[in-house]
């Protein structure tokens, strides 16, 4: 069986922390066996090799969160990357296409997919294995994996099975499903067996590829990849699960968190504080997650959450907190803060003048080893200053040395790249006219690359 991680959606459900490039799962809020911070991606790819799953998974992600996975899971996970977000059913008809003509999978292998971010324990992966034999040894086009439910919650969608049940069935045969029912109905529900769906489903990959032929859409990767703007934005769930006749479930017993709301967050939070700040004694069930240098104190107010981050501040009482997602719908600004496979970086200012020009202020910071690629930019001048560390600096086929203190000139149209050598900060000046992520044409990734077609300056 093939794995497919869905790493996708944007963070608005845990605004201010999360952002259109840093969603929920890269959050670093729990802590691991090593009392190490860790977000959900981490852990749940740890898990994946614990059951050894991880040689035959891959992350199906957007081109904007490739760097962030990279970062937080090192430069060898397998991605399958969307050219834009397109919802479910767009993003695992291109991960079928790509196991069918580039991994080489055979049309009968068995695809599972799976959300990047369930909390959960390991044995929930072992029970992910089981959904191949489930649709092997049945009739069935899908396989479901389904939680048995603890209590009757309104928050989830249900798995209803047919009752009773065919003797001899792989699997719990299913009826219909109930999306986020009221927590009456949902009592009656748990009655029937139902069960709350994870988004954990697998399928045979003809099934899926057979569906594209019908849709007359193209079959191999490369292809669809071109004409990925034709997919409708439409789930998985309501372009195929819907329509499906034959779906089998798999219950699950086991414990099952969905963290996408800062309630749930902060259940699983080892610690009531992360980063600077003060709790008074009497703000039971509060917590505090700031990403700034300043500090926050909170006073006598209970079961709420202060979170802040260079995106903005947010400070809610645990109950309300899921509806953030709808009060900054109308929110636009650029994310202030991104992880990337070399580092990271923070906005620290961002100011833009009457005539048009615009000076934007980053802090960066580049992981010894790491390199920002070699690059231009069309519409901005840089100006760096190495704050900690040293590193080899590369400016239009030149390499130096440079260290804490040195003040670096990058005119517009200057090809330039710098590789840490020890752990490398440094204050980032951009004056143009458009400051824009998307102004940059990069020429080599890799330091080799850079070296191979530079020179080192003489001294």
């Amino acid at each position: 069986m093939k794995l497919v991680l869905l790493s996708g959606g944007s963070g608005k459900r845990l605004w201010p922390l999360s952002n259109d490039s840093r969603s929920k799962q890269f959050l670093k809020v729990l802590k691991n066996e090593h009392g190490e911070m860790e977000s959900m991606v981490q852990r749940v790819w740890k898990q994946l090799k614990a059951v050894d799953l991880d040689q035959s998974a891959f992350v199906a992600t957007s081109k904007s969160q490739v760097d962030m996975i990279q970062n937080q899971l090192g430069g060898e996970v397998p991605l399958i990357i969307e050219p834009e977000r397109r919802d479910t059913f767009p993003a695992i008809a291109l991960a079928a296409t790509y196991l069918y003509s580039m991994a080489g999978a055979s049309l009968n292998e068995v695809i599972g997919v799976l959300p990047v971010d369930p909390y959960v324990h390991n044995n929930f992966f072992k029970k992910v294995k089981e959904l191949e034999d489930v649709l092997m040894t049945s009739d069935a086009d899908l396989a479901l994996l389904g939680v048995e439910p603890t209590y009757p919650s309104s928050k989830y969608g249900y798995i209803i099975p047919e009752l009773p049940q065919h003797p001899g069935t792989s699997g719990l045969t299913v009826s219909h499903f109930k999306e986020k029912p009221s927590e009456e109905d949902a009592e009656g529900l748990m009655k029937q067996k139902a069960l709350w769906n994870c988004g954990v489903f697998a399928f045979k990959l003809d099934y899926i590829i057979n569906l594209l032929v019908q849709k007359g859409l193209p079959i191999h990767y490369e292809e669809l990849t071109k004409q990925y703007g034709r997919l409708m934005k439409t789930s998985f769930d309501y372009e195929v699960v819907e329509k499906t006749k034959k779906i089998v479930a798999l219950p699950y017993a086991g414990s099952w968190k969905d963290l996408g709301t800062w309630n749930t967050l902060t259940e699983e939070m080892s610690t009531t504080q992360i980063g600077k700040g003060k709790l008074c004694d009497k703000s039971t069930n509060t917590h505090i997650i700031n990403e700034l240098d300043i500090p926050v104190t909170v006073l006598g107010i209970e079961n709420a959450v202060v979170a802040v981050s260079p995106d903005g501040i947010l400070v809610t009482d645990k109950q309300s907190s899921p509806n953030v997602k709808n009060l900054i719908k109308d929110l636009v600004q650029r994310p202030m803060f991104e992880e990337r496979r070399w580092g990271w970086y923070r906005v620290l200012d961002h100011v833009k003048y009457a005539e048009g020009d615009e000076v934007l202020t980053k802090r960066i910071g580049v992981f010894k080893g790491k390199n920002i690629s070699y690059q231009l930019h069309t519409r901005r001048s840089e100006v760096w200053t190495i704050l900690k560390g040293e590193g080899l600096f590369a400016l239009n086929g030149e390499i130096r040395f440079v260290k804490a203190g040195d003040v670096l000139q990058v005119p517009v149209g200057s090809k330039h790249g710098i590789k840490a050598l020890t752990d490398l900060e440094l204050i980032e000046v951009q004056t143009g006219s458009e400051l824009i992520e998307g102004d940059i044409e990069r020429f080599f990734l890799t330091w080799d690359e850079i070296e191979a077609h530079c020179a080192f300056a003489s001294k």
